[in-house]
């Protein structure tokens, strides 16, 4: 499908995992893309020359979402290369498991600058350049509301945060007819989370058939979500988690 023709997009965390696929599959749908990685140049590389082999734009840029000026200035140089942006997905987490004990203050500033306030500076940043009927959206997780495993707690309670804000924007920015929405991924094999991963086997055992899902099927919703199709979804959360949460 070719669905973004002309659409310009800025993914953060774009260059492995689930960013990785939502970046590749918005160029697959014809949108010049933008995204953002932390350290893994090779990674990115990978990334934006494959999308280049088949034809699409796409532009890797190193910034860190936790560090608000570096974030701010990579929305602000992706717009005046791409002349604008119409779609942001804010893709980049974090994840540090402890008990609740044993998080310092300094994980829980880190985790929600990463996990929570990079979706609010991209957003107020990309509004800069976003026009009538831009879309956001921002990539949650499934515990954020559904806490089955221990450990979790300030991850949780970033994500769960996410909801919040986009509700809110959503109602802000109705009248610029700019879509927001969250999407709630269950297990998908990443490298970071490997389906044969230690918790592979507990993680299966909560979902409606045992495997995990692929970073692609998280981009194929959220290829629909930034379309005009979806043009009365806003304010609201998409699980994609095989039951895990139900």
């Amino acid at each position: 499908m070719h669905r973004l023709v002309g659409k310009k997009a800025f993914v953060t965390g774009g260059s492995r995992g689930i960013g990785a696929g939502i970046v590749c599959r918005l160029a697959r749908e014809d949108a010049a893309v933008a995204f953002t990685y932390r350290g893994r140049r090779d990674a990115a590389e990978r990334v934006e020359q494959e999308i280049k082999k088949s034809g699409g734009q796409a532009i890797a840029i190193q910034a860190d979402s936790g560090d608000p000026d570096a974030l701010t200035k990579a929305v602000d140089h992706v717009a005046e290369e791409l002349e604008g942006i119409d779609i942001f997905v804010s893709s980049a987490g974090t994840l540090l498991f402890k008990p609740i004990e044993q998080f310092t203050l300094e994980d829980f500033n880190h985790i929600v600058a990463v996990d929570l306030r990079a979706a609010y500076v991209g957003s107020k940043t990309v509004l800069k350049h976003m026009g009538k009927g831009g879309r956001i959206v921002f990539i949650s997780s499934n515990i954020a509301d559904h806490a089955a495993l221990p450990m979790t707690s300030l991850y949780s309670m970033a994500k769960a945060g996410l909801d919040g804000l986009c509700k809110g924007m959503a109602r802000d920015l109705g009248p610029k007819e700019i879509t927001v929405n969250t999407v709630h991924p269950g297990p998908i094999s990443t490298d970071a989370n490997p389906e044969d991963g230690p918790y592979s086997k507990q993680l299966k055992s909560f979902m409606a058939s045992p495997k995990f899902g692929k970073a692609e099927d998280v981009a194929g919703l959220v290829a629909y979500l930034v379309s005009d199709e979806a043009a009365f979804a806003s304010g609201a959360s998409y699980r994609i988690d095989n039951a895990f949460a139900a």
